[in-house]
């Protein structure tokens, strides 16, 4: 009787697990839980350097940006937040998806740039009961068109500077008037050092009889006169000395 009572036990036990089953998967089926990013091994990653499938457009994500399309692996699944981060753009966080459904999330991220990290809340169960055990990265949509450039307003105002650069060399004229007043006073004292030159000169022009125009004023003043009349006195000692050794041997050949 104990174990007929024992086993009848066990087997109610089982039944109403067995029921309750179904109501549990039920209430659990619209909570969120993470799920891990299943190409996270392959990060970081660029749309270029991507080695997976590629399109043309992805949704709504525009031509000039690259497109990163994120996928659940069964209908019965569906995101519920998106969380991603690129090297420049920073971190994106997505709560709207598809089209066609909520299983796809785009996000789009400017061209070039590197994907960090990407984390998912989900929600769903399979069949079976089970969550969702990864997302996937179905392709990747490289960008088509080049941004618009962000600085066009820049060549408007590009040549703001350059008549600035312009009144800048004004200076220049005021450097070359400043130099007048300086040149005026270097150029007066030339003539007191030609001046002070011609008691140097003096000594050494006496003799030179081209030059006396030249520094004639200097030889007058007492130099010029008793050398002539040296000089004369000079030759006519010479010439007489000379006639008296002429005569003196014309004398002793007639004796």
């Amino acid at each position: 009787m104990r174990l007929s009572t024992t086993t009848g036990a066990l087997v109610a036990a089982a039944a109403c697990s067995l029921l309750l089953a179904p109501a549990a998967h039920a209430t659990n089926a619209s909570d969120p839980y993470e799920v891990p990013f299943h190409h996270a091994k392959d990060l970081p990653i660029t749309a270029t350097s991507w080695t997976g499938d590629t399109e043309k457009a992805c949704a709504d994500v525009p031509a000039d940006q690259d497109g990163w399309h994120f996928v659940l692996p069964k209908k019965a699944y569906s995101f519920v937040k998106l969380t991603v981060e690129f090297k420049e753009g920073g971190e994106q966080v997505v709560e709207t998806f598809g089209p066609p459904t909520d299983k796809h999330a785009y996000v789009g991220s400017a061209a070039g740039d590197t994907l960090l990290s990407a984390t998912a809340e989900v929600k769903g169960l399979d069949k079976k009961g089970r969550k969702a055990a990864k997302f996937n990265l179905s392709h990747v949509c490289p960008a088509t068109e080049e941004p618009e450039p962000s600085g066009s307003p820049d060549p408007s105002g590009s040549p703001d500077p350059s008549p600035s650069v312009s009144e800048s060399t004004d200076p220049s004229p005021s450097v070359s008037e400043s130099t007048d007043p300086s040149e005026s006073p270097a150029t007066e004292p030339t003539p007191s050092a030609s001046a002070s030159m011609p008691e140097e000169t003096a000594s050494s022009a006496a003799p030179a009889p081209s030059e006396s125009s030249a520094t004639g004023d200097l030889a007058e003043t007492g130099s010029s006169a008793p050398v002539g009349a040296l000089a004369g006195v000079a030759a006519a000692l010479v010439a007489g000395g000379a006639f008296l050794v002429m005569r003196r041997r014309k004398g002793a050949q007639q004796h």
